[in-house]
């Protein structure tokens, strides 16, 4: 059973900068793919950002490219989500989550089948 669990959540004021972890557990990281989601208040979950280190592939929507980076340690079997310069509109509860995605199938929630329990993330103006 593979279980992942997040921290580095916290309070960070406009133009911040965070970085989350998530350590996953009965699994490495060449396994599965990783992905970060993030679920505002009174909206849907949506796609962070997405790291297979087989192929060497990320993925990042467009409102964090530029900004945010995810990384893997393989040694730590642990994903990192650097988060630069964040925004008011960053606000939310960002999830781990770990799946045999393919390279089509990174940013699809769908794909991800273990999920962590969440860190919240608050951007002050």
């Amino acid at each position: 059973q593979v279980t992942l669990v997040e921290s580095g959540g916290g309070l960070v004021q406009a133009g911040g900068s965070l970085r989350l972890s998530c350590v996953v557990s009965g699994g490495t990281l060449r396994q599965y793919g990783q992905g970060w989601f993030r679920q505002a208040p009174g909206k849907e979950r949506e796609f962070v950002a997405a790291l297979k280190l087989s192929g060497a592939s990320t993925r990042y929507s467009d409102s964090v490219k530029g900004r945010f980076t995810i990384s893997g340690d393989n040694a730590k079997n642990t994903v990192y989500l650097q988060m630069n310069s964040l925004e008011p509109e960053d606000t939310a509860v960002y999830y781990c989550a770990a799946g045999r995605v393919i390279s089509s199938t990174m940013t699809a929630q769908s794909a991800y089948y273990y999920w962590g329990r969440g860190t919240q993330v608050t951007v002050s103006s």
